[in-house]
């Protein structure tokens, strides 16, 4: 049941879910900044190892974090020896791509815009090719850790890392 509950708001309000629960991964370009603290300042690129390096910590693993859970690592690292109370905010300044293939005119990766809908995903793609289903859409999203598929439509609400497969229609 908490699965579905959890499906629901990831289709139907991501905006919401983004804010929390956005799990950060390889692709997201992330900016940390320190209040009162310029120096701290950094943007930084997630590659695949997930390990970003940060002055006065060592490296850290940020891939499966949410901006929120990176902003308590670092606070933590930098309270005491090297701050009294910092104020560590975590932001994603470039979300990783989202894909789509299938029959659209130009199938690949392109970057994540916030609202972005399957409609709007199809048209960044060149519109659907000629033989192109009218209905067969399916988003497929990582959940949990878990592959799943959605049968989208154009209000469908597209995901940074959505794989989007337009299938071909048989009319």
């Amino acid at each position: 049941m908490i699965r579905i509950v959890v499906l629901f708001m990831l289709v139907a309000c991501p905006h919401i879910v983004m804010a929390d629960q956005y799990n950060l991964g390889p692709g997201d370009k992330i900016e940390i900044t320190v209040y009162g603290e310029p120096d701290l300042t950094t943007r930084v690129k997630i590659d695949k190892t997930g390990l970003i390096t940060y002055p006065f910590l060592e490296d850290l693993q940020v891939i499966g974090l949410t901006p929120k859970q990176l902003e308590g690592v670092i606070t933590k690292g930098l309270l005491g020896d090297y701050l009294v109370d910092p104020q560590v905010a975590v932001s994603v300044v470039e979300y990783r791509p989202f894909f789509i293939h299938g029959q659209v005119k130009r199938p690949g990766g392109y970057p994540y815009q916030e609202d972005l809908t399957l409609d709007k995903a199809i048209a960044l793609a060149g519109g659907l090719a000629a033989r192109a289903s009218n209905n067969d859409w399916k988003i497929i999203r990582i959940i949990d850790g878990k592959t799943t598929t959605i049968q989208g439509n154009v209000s469908t609400l597209v995901l940074p890392d959505d794989m989007i497969k337009i299938e071909q229609s048989f009319f």
